[in-house]
């Protein structure tokens, strides 16, 4: 948990909105933040040999360890460009060392996701990942919201913008020290060897070779392509066309962090008791919504657009919760035990080559959507003049977020072709939230509790009605020994014991 807390503080402090900020700070082009996006997908093609290090090495966790440590060195050096006379010099240096991070991260991510997937029971997978990131979301939340305060201060002038992201930098390296030692305190499982050592070639067959999990594989593939032809470019669109601050724009990563948190452990519960592909086939339709919505941001006036992006991020982080967390842990289940470095590093290699893939062309294709745009409106003509009454206007980046939702329609109709044990049609679960967030809201008041004692029980008096002739054919002369009073007098009883159980 500490582990994953401290880790969230670098990622916070040292990537998403804060390295596109630093990047353009340093003068950096749609095309260089494309492939800055593209960096961590494309260094998760290094999974390939990392497998043969996890197979042939000792321990686990000395790769995870060792791995994460040197990737965090980077971090230190890339604090130091802001101070560089030459931005050009120092945007390259930038990418070497994004590039070096993320690098090792891989390799570490590797030997960690066997590591884990044998230490935590299947049947608990998803509680498990649900607590470590409620705890991850709460420091991560805390690392955003200083990163906010400190680039607000520096688009104001109260700050020097070089010594911001060099503070940034270092206060991430000096979390990720602390994740690092944290980790090294897990215990770790055997792993269970195979009795000859494999070809890599075999080892990464061996997973295609399950449909099912090629199902998987199309499905996040395709889902990864779709998020990241838009995500990464969320932070320019706001900054350079919306004309935002990047600290308000890190306010919205903490609106999406905390919301993201409030639902995470019912997302959990859900993939335990639904199964992981219906928390997908709810969860993903609305995080695409969301997306597409964000090309409505330039039609609303200037007060509202504010009150809107938080929403959206509302919803974004709803979303995004059920989705992280459900397509983690449909890919571990799918994995038998002791192959889940194999099976998670072939999903790995392939759909991170496919979300690497979506920023690098959204960034090449920045220039020919900036200088393209699409109107249409509908207009009423009456005998006082001519109104419009739907004026819309879609360029540049928006056309980014519309295309990202329709590949995202693709990928959800792939997602209906994987099987998962337990699955069960989408409108079961949303029927089951529902419910519960109606016994929730009625139990909170203390007139349900009234109107459960109160109710008349119509229903029991009908039935007692019907039955009591037919007894009394059966059994001539005898009594009934269950009249309609007395039906009536138990079922108020058990309303009531039910009642005073809700509000118990």
């Amino acid at each position: 948990m500490a582990d994953a807390a401290f880790a969230t503080i670098v990622g916070t402090l040292n990537s998403g909105v804060v390295l596109v900020a630093y990047a353009l700070f340093l003068g950096a082009s749609p095309t260089v933040i494309g492939i800055l996006a593209a960096i961590p997908f494309l260094c998760q093609l290094l999974q390939a040999p990392a497998i043969l290090l996890v197979e042939r090495a000792s321990s686990r966790r000395l790769i995870s360890i060792g791995a994460l440590f040197v990737a965090r060195l980077a971090l230190p050096l890339m604090a130091a460009l802001a101070f560089l006379p030459d931005k050009n010099v120092a945007l390259a240096l930038l990418v070497i060392g994004e590039t070096v991070h993320c690098a090792f991260n891989s390799v570490a991510g590797c030997s960690w996701n066997s590591w884990i997937r044998d230490l935590v029971p299947s049947e608990t997978l998803g509680k498990f990942f649900a607590r470590r990131t409620v705890w991850a979301t709460l420091l991560g939340a805390a690392g955003t919201a200083a990163a906010a305060g400190a680039l607000e201060l520096a688009s104001r002038g109260y700050a020097a913008a070089g010594t911001v992201f060099f503070g940034l930098y270092a206060a991430g390296f000096l979390s990720s020290l602390i994740s690092t030692w944290q980790l090294a305190q897990v215990p770790e499982t055997r792993m269970v060897r195979p009795a000859h050592r494999r070809s890599l070639k075999t080892l990464l067959a061996k997973p295609l070779k399950d449909s099912n999990f090629r199902r998987i594989i199309r499905f996040l593939a395709t889902w990864q392509f779709a998020v990241n032809f838009a995500l990464p470019f969320f932070t320019v669109y706001l900054v350079e066309q919306a004309g935002y601050t990047a600290g308000f724009v890190l306010v919205l990563s903490i609106v999406s962090q905390l919301a993201n948190l409030l639902v995470l452990r019912g997302w959990g519960e859900l993939s335990d008791r639904f199964a992981n592909k219906t928390v997908l086939a709810v969860a993903a339709p609305g995080f695409i919504a969301c997306i597409a919505s964000m090309a409505l941001v330039p039609e609303l006036d200037a007060g509202a657009r504010s009150a809107y992006l938080i929403v959206l991020h509302v919803l974004m982080g709803m979303a995004s919760a059920g989705v992280a967390l459900a397509s983690s842990a449909i890919t571990m289940k799918a994995a038998p035990q002791g192959e889940a470095h194999v099976y998670m590093a072939t999903s790995s290699l392939i759909t991170s080559a496919a979300a690497g893939a979506a920023p690098l062309i959204g960034g090449l294709f920045a220039t020919f959507f900036a200088q393209r745009g699409l109107d249409f409106g509908l207009t009423w003509t009456s005998p006082d003049g001519v109104a419009q009454v739907v004026a819309l206007s879609f360029s540049w980046w928006q056309f980014y977020f519309l295309i990202s939702a329709a590949m995202g329609a693709l990928a959800l109709r792939r997602l209906s072709a994987v099987t998962e044990q337990g699955a069960v049609q989408p409108r079961e679960m949303i029927v089951h939230v529902l419910n519960s967030a109606r016994r929730g809201i009625r139990n909170a008041s203390p007139v349900a509790g009234l109107r459960a004692s109160v109710a008349f029980p119509a229903a029991a008096l009908i039935e007692a009605r019907r039955r009591t002739p037919m007894r009394e054919v059966r059994a001539p002369g005898r009594v009934p020994s269950r009249t309609a009073t007395a039906v009536a007098r138990r079922f108020i009883r058990q309303k009531r014991a039910a009642a005073r159980l809700a509000r118990a």
